[in-house]
């Protein structure tokens, strides 16, 4: 067989893989938007199935006798080409998951959906217990995954999943350089006289009027509504089914406009990104994001560096007070910015501010890390968590609603998951930086509703590379300088500064 011969093979295999792996992402996104309770059990069962296919179509011995045929072939010869980014891909892909037994992976499948429908329960009930038993098999079968995987850091070996290459000591020193610099920012913050008129943001909004705002500012960063849509769930979240089908939810409340609108705009990052990629190489690494990091940034950055600046809302708080006129027909625009920019220790991640966000990583970083080692038993989470919040913010949770059962991220064994926002927001502002450097007037464009020139400098120097780089050398190419947390830090008091005057 020739190299060419293999390589094609090998894509058409691939493909095949991602394929039945779009499948679980729909039954997946069902599960979580429509799927009635009773539909758990049954559940279960179909993604194990299906997992267990996939991972042995992913395990298959032909792929290595594929690859074996076209590494070191000249059809490889330059390292940053599709057929050189896809084969190394394939290959880490294959080792990593040929250490997996196939019994183990289609219990993960079959685990999580229960688990996830008991950690909504507890949730909306406020008690852990009714979620701990899942949680222990969850950190259980996680354990022996991280095992199969590795014989040194368990945690490490979860978190290459989400993002190759990083290592827990790294992240580690980033948290503590975070927190080093962005404390005092913190403390002069809270001495500042300017405060924000809070209650704004919990009048009454209607339901169908935040749903039509949201969908409304979506199409106009660029999310196409031809091939994605926007629904409803317990947790925002953001999926892809294929290159013509890219999902978002998000969740409401009557009285609160920050709970919807700033989490369609995190999710709408994330799709994006996915809308943007080269068609193409669908079902192929070259087609797919170099990490959940690179994906995280995408999210903040519209989130945050867009969504939250002064230039946007300048165009679109007009709209806002002609949608929501009970709301905000007597507030300033001064007013309302400062409201969304409200910087304070909270309980809450997602309804958490720019400056205070990576201590809640950090809250989740330690626990989930403790839980995979065995230094902190499942049913003494709901303790450590409270004292982790009260170390690192002062506060402590009345519930657990407001304590360990705010994410669901554990109940689908998403260990390993949480720093890849941290990253995610450093990777954002370094790319935003460089963009504003190369565009110009970036500020301008967004008072005036124009969002296409940073969205296409994203898809050139971001979206299209898909895999061919990491996440840290694509960092370094797109932005002329290696991942760095200078420019979030200083962006964060240029920012804060001028709100809190200070």
């Amino acid at each position: 067989m020739t190299p060419q011969a293999a390589y094609d093979e090998l894509i058409r295999r691939v493909r095949e893989q991602a394929t039945l792996g779009a499948c679980i992402a729909l039954l997946e996104w069902d599960e979580l938007t429509y799927m009635p309770p009773g539909g758990v059990a049954g559940r279960a069962q179909q993604l194990a199935y299906l997992a267990g296919l996939e991972h042995g179509k992913a395990t298959d011995p032909r792929l290595g006798e594929l690859l074996a045929v076209v590494e070191g072939s000249p059809l490889l010869h330059e390292p940053t080409s599709a057929e050189a980014v896809n084969v190394r891909e394939i290959r880490r892909s294959y080792m990593r998951l040929a250490r997996l037994p196939r019994t183990l992976v289609e219990e993960v499948a079959r685990v999580a959906p229960v688990s996830q429908h008991h950690w909504a329960m507890a949730r909306q009930e406020g008690d852990f217990e009714l979620w701990r038993p899942w949680l222990e098999k969850m950190v259980a079968l996680k354990r022996q995954e991280a095992q199969c995987l590795s014989a040194n850091d368990p945690y490490d070996a979860l978190l290459d999943d989400y993002e190759p290459g990083a290592r827990s000591d790294d992240i580690a020193r980033l948290f503590a350089a975070l927190r080093q610099e962005l404390t005092p920012l913190l403390a002069a913050i809270a001495q500042s006289r300017k405060k924000p008129r809070l209650a704004i943001l919990r009048r009454h909004y209607s339901l169908e009027q935040q749903r039509s705002f949201g969908m409304e500012v979506a199409a106009a960063l660029g999310f196409d509504f031809q091939r994605g849509r926007l629904d409803t769930a317990v947790h925002p979240f953001s999926s892809r089914i294929g290159p013509g089908d890219c999902r978002i939810t998000t969740r409401y409340s009557p009285n609160q406009f920050s709970d919807s609108f700033f989490a369609i705009l995190h999710e709408v990052g994330h799709a994006l990104y996915e809308q943007g990629l080269d068609p193409a190489a669908d079902g192929t690494p070259m087609g797919e994001p170099p990490s959940l990091g690179m994906h995280e940034a995408q999210s903040r950055l519209w989130e945050n560096l867009v969504g939250r600046s002064l230039p946007f809302w300048k165009h679109f708080f007009p709209r806002a007070r002609q949608v929501f006129p009970e709301a905000l027909g007597e507030v300033s625009l001064n007013a309302f910015y400062l409201a969304i920019n409200h910087v304070a220790p909270s309980l809450n991640r997602v309804q958490s501010d720019e400056v205070t966000y990576n201590l809640h990583i950090l809250i989740r970083f330690e626990l989930e890390k403790d839980l995979l080692s065995g230094d902190l038993p499942v049913a003494d989470l709901p303790a450590a968590w409270n004292r982790l919040y009260q170390k690192y913010l002062g506060l402590t949770p009345g519930n657990d609603a407001d304590g360990c059962l705010q994410d669901g991220h554990w109940s689908e064994g998403m260990f390993g998951y949480f720093p890849t926002y941290t990253l995610g927001n450093l990777f954002a502002a370094q790319l935003f930086d460089r963009v504003r450097a190369e565009i110009g007037n970036l500020a301008e464009q967004f008072h005036q509703g124009d969002f296409r020139g940073l969205l296409t400098w994203l898809r050139r120097q971001i979206y299209l590379q898909g895999s061919r780089y990491r996440a840290g050398k694509l960092i370094e190419i797109a932005t002329g300088k290696p991942p760095d947390h200078g420019p979030l830090v200083r962006m964060l008091r240029e920012k804060y500064g001028e709100l809190y005057g200070i």
